[in-house]
């Protein structure tokens, strides 16, 4: 009799246990030689272009630095003069009034280029129709060359057949001298950037805003959340880490503002637009002092690193990053 005995389907079948994973024997910490000899490959293929970009990105910085502490004219063999060309900057009266122009362009820039882009960002993702007929308008100045833009609004701001004037005149408004007073030359060159630059921001803006959760604007709407409530709990906190370095990319391109006074009004009326970098210009290629130029170059460098530097340690708690 087999009672005693089981078949061999109802024994359960033991699969051999996975073996414990051992190291090959060698000392800790050993690099291997293939993955040096990969380190050495990356090396070498990295190489050319770090020498590129480091020809032409980072050797014009030293040379710059070099250039203020000498005075030539890019002809004659340059003499060293120390910190005088910082001295001569730091002395020319019209660095104060320079500065102020710059700081002026800067705050009316981010009162009105700053929250533009976003409000034309947050009203196309709303769109159901004709988004995109809008995003191409909403870029078409960015494609535009700069000087070409800049040329057009000057024809836009003639007092005489300019198209604001004859717009305005049409409801018994004007003319207005828009580049001619200095009241209104600032804020004209600030429209002028704000629209041949929004475009990039609001493309920026839009793809962030996809990456925003669709279902708490589903929620808020179920709640009854008001297109004003859903930017103010919903949209922008998840744009904050965006929107701060937006704001520090405006600032520092709005502090070396140079083609709109130097087109429009080459830094009239009275200096009232002439800014740091119109100043450079001026150093270099109308006095044809290097050296003061590379001076004030490198001083408006080192205030813009310090004020970067100062913005992100205070906005650091609220970076999400």
């Amino acid at each position: 009799m087999s009672g005693g005995t089981r078949s061999p389907a109802a024994t359960p079948r033991r699969h051999p246990r996975p073996r414990p994973h051992v190291r090959p024997p060698g000392r800790p910490g050993r690099r291997r030689p293939g993955a040096a000899r990969r380190a050495l490959a990356a090396l070498a293929f990295l190489l050319p272009t770090l020498l590129v970009f480091g020809y032409f990105a980072w050797w014009p910085i030293l040379r710059s630095v070099t250039l203020s502490f000498q005075h030539t004219n890019l002809i004659d063999p340059p003499s060293w003069v120390g910190w005088a060309n910082f001295g001569y900057v730091l002395t020319d009266p019209l660095l104060a009034t320079t500065v102020r122009n710059t700081v002026w362009f800067v705050l009316l820039a981010l009162v009105l280029g700053f929250p533009l882009p976003l409000f034309l960002a947050v009203v196309m993702s709303e769109l159901r129709r004709f988004g995109a007929l809008f995003r191409v308008l909403v870029y078409l100045p960015v494609v535009v060359p700069p000087v070409v833009a800049v040329l057009l609004w000057r024809w836009f701001y003639d007092p005489d057949y300019g198209l604001f004037n004859q717009a305005l005149g049409l409801v018994g408004l004007g003319p207005y001298p828009w580049l001619q007073s200095t009241a209104t030359a600032m804020p004209s060159l600030v429209l002028q950037a704000t629209w041949a630059a929004a475009g990039s921001s609001v493309l920026i803006y839009l793809a962030a805003l996809v990456s925003v959760p669709t279902e708490l604007y589903e929620a808020a709407e179920i709640d009854g959340a008001s297109i004003r409530r859903r930017l103010w709990h919903v949209t922008l906190p998840h744009l904050r880490g965006v929107l701060l370095v937006m704001l520090l990319l405006q600032i520092i391109g709005t502090f070396r503002v140079f083609t709109e006074p130097f087109v429009l009004t080459d830094g009239g009326p009275e200096d009232s637009t002439t800014t740091i970098l119109l100043l450079i210009y001026r150093y270099a290629f109308v006095y044809g002092d290097y050296g003061a130029a590379a001076a004030l170059g490198v001083l408006l460098a080192i205030a813009l690193a310090a004020l970067s530097a100062v913005y992100l340690r205070a906005t650091r708690r609220w970076n999400p990053s």
